[in-house]
């Protein structure tokens, strides 16, 4: 992949894409010269909600059944095709995690649990397009992809993700996001994909996007 179309934020030697996590569920994104990190540094907390977000909440028995009908009840979509972006774009939508671990005592966070994970691996596959729709500035998309996308945990730095799997996974979710802003006429989808790469650390250049409308695929 050419990184004049794609690049880390910061492109000063080996970079470690890193998501620093606390309590409440906030994630502080940024990529950085390992040796740069200070290990007193504590993240800063996210913003609060966007107020009037829908909010999805879901517990123990929706993840383990695969159940997306909080998620749908919540948001009012019953059918991929039949979502229309404009208002999501506005409100946003942010998850509630109401999740009874069997031992108080396991340290695991919660994208570290598999049955979690499976549950918005399903939602994914559903809604591939959703990241585009959750409460950045809250955090949401660096929790979304924390589900998803492998990583370690490190007492020094949080969650840090898999270098090359954060990678990919954003550009599929620029491909996916920008033509779907695309086909709903959402004003400047370019704009709004490259915000939601930058939210994870990566500048996408516009020649990306002139090869995509270049040759577009029907729908």
């Amino acid at each position: 992949m050419s990184m004049a179309t794609m690049k880390p934020i910061q492109d000063r030697g080996v970079v470690a894409p890193s998501v620093a996590f606390n309590p409440p569920g906030n994630f502080d994104i940024s990529m950085e010269d390992d040796e740069d990190i200070d290990n007193s540094r504590k993240a800063p907390p996210s913003m609060p909600p966007k107020e009037g977000r829908y909010e999805v909440t879901i517990d123990n028995n929706d993840i383990r059944s695969l159940d997306l009908t909080p998620f749908q009840s919540a948001v009012g979509i019953t059918s991929p095709s039949s979502v229309e972006p404009k208002e999501f774009l506005e409100r946003t939508i942010g998850f509630t995690i109401n999740y009874t671990k069997e031992d108080q005592y396991d340290p695991r966070e919660l994208s570290e649990y598999p049955d979690i994970r499976l549950w918005f691996l399903r939602l994914d596959a559903t809604y591939p397009w959703l990241p585009v729709l959750l409460d950045w500035r809250a955090g949401e998309l660096a929790r979304y992809a924390a589900m998803l996308v492998p990583h370690q945990m490190s007492m020094r730095m949080g969650v840090v993700f898999n270098p090359e799997a954060l990678e990919l996974f954003v550009m599929e979710k620029v491909f996916v996001v920008y033509s779907w802003l695309k086909q709903h006429d959402i004003p400047k989808p370019r704009l709004k994909a490259k915000d939601m790469a930058k939210m994870l650390g990566f500048g996408i250049g516009d020649e990306l996007f002139d090869l995509i409308d270049k040759h577009p695929v029907d729908s």
